[in-house]
């Protein structure tokens, strides 16, 4: 058991993974519990959750440690093109096959997916393992959070116009600005009186992170499953979305590395390129969800992409971290 634990840790399968399952699993079984405002909203404690999410985001964050990561432009732009250019850019041909078809709405949750910033924790972590350049990545996952408050809403805005009542980009702005960008910023500016604190108990912190998500993803399947959002789809789309999955990620890893060779990176620029540049933010993903998507039937089957590629992403990168960091320590024996 102790070596399956561990050989699971190393591959990304953690209890966080299991629990995002067990949530659609309950929501499936139980659905009118998340959907129910009385006694006590679910949804309402999920979106009070993310603000607080942010502000300990903003907490954690460092001015001087982004202050030190500006000089290395070339592997900024690299990174933060990939994240927000080149993802939707990839999907976005697709639509045409798919509009007007009951997958529109898979689509719509892939480019959703394209158009989220990349994941922090994660992305320095792999960036660890592997051997590249730390502190560019945690100045390229911070910029990328920050800037996908604005530039996810105005990607998704394209499509959200004509598929969802009542949606106006500067209403969603305003949203995400008074509930995600406010607290980073309140945040950012209590780091000299907190952030020692915050860094100190990061591991709680993330705890609370993870079950504010499971609670959004738990709420966001209930409202699909009571409205039966799922029915008209098979489970051949299912595990056609999770192939695809699958070939986004490689796709946009090998774009990444040779756009780096190209560019003459060294080995440690290449690695963080390569690993922020090709990760999504699951966090960001549900907890946007929450303003993007407010009592949409449909938030279940967006939400569904991104936990898909996030499982992928971890199982993969981790492989992928490991070997480089297998490759890094033979060459210097």
């Amino acid at each position: 058991m102790p070596r399956a634990a561990a050989l699971a840790a190393r591959l990304g399968l953690d209890w966080f993974l299991l629990a995002l399952i067990s949530m659609i699993f309950l929501a499936y079984l139980w659905p009118q519990l998340g959907v129910d405002r009385e006694p006590i909203s679910l949804g309402d404690i999920a979106s009070y959750g993310v603000s607080v999410i942010f502000f300990f985001y903003g907490l954690r964050l460092s001015p001087e440690k982004l202050g030190s990561g500006l000089s290395n432009w070339r592997l900024h732009v690299v990174v933060q093109l990939s994240t927000f250019i080149l993802f939707p850019l990839l999907v976005l041909p697709l639509h045409t096959f798919f509009k007007d078809t009951p997958q529109e709405l898979l689509w719509l949750g892939v480019f959703y997916l394209a158009a989220l910033p990349s994941t922090v924790s994660s992305s320095v972590v792999m960036v660890s393992i592997a051997g590249g350049n730390i502190p560019g990545a945690i100045f390229n996952a911070s910029i990328s959070s920050l800037m996908g408050i604005f530039i996810t809403p105005l990607w998704m805005g394209l499509f959200l116009t004509s598929s969802t009542e009542g949606f106006d980009i500067w209403t969603v702005m305003g949203k995400l600005i008074l509930q995600v960008l406010l607290p980073v910023v309140l945040g950012i500016m209590l780091h000299r009186f907190w952030g020692g604190f915050a860094e100190r108990n990061k591991g709680r912190l993330r705890v609370f992170d993870q079950v504010i998500i499971l609670l959004i993803v738990y709420t966001s399947f209930c409202e699909s499953f009571a409205r039966k959002m799922f029915s008209g789809f098979a489970l051949t789309d299912i595990l056609i979305l999770g192939g695809a999955m699958v070939g986004l990620f490689f796709l946009v890893y090998s774009l990444i590395f040779g756009i780096t060779k190209l560019l003459g990176f060294n080995r440690e620029n290449q690695i963080t390129a390569i690993f922020c540049g090709s990760k999504k933010s699951l966090v960001h993903g549900t907890v946007m969800s929450k303003v993007l998507f407010p009592g949409a039937t449909m938030a279940g089957i967006i939400l569904l992409p991104i936990m898909m590629y996030h499982a992928l992403q971890l199982l993969a990168a981790s492989i992928i971290a490991q070997s480089e960091a297998r490759k890094n320590r033979s060459a210097t024996q």
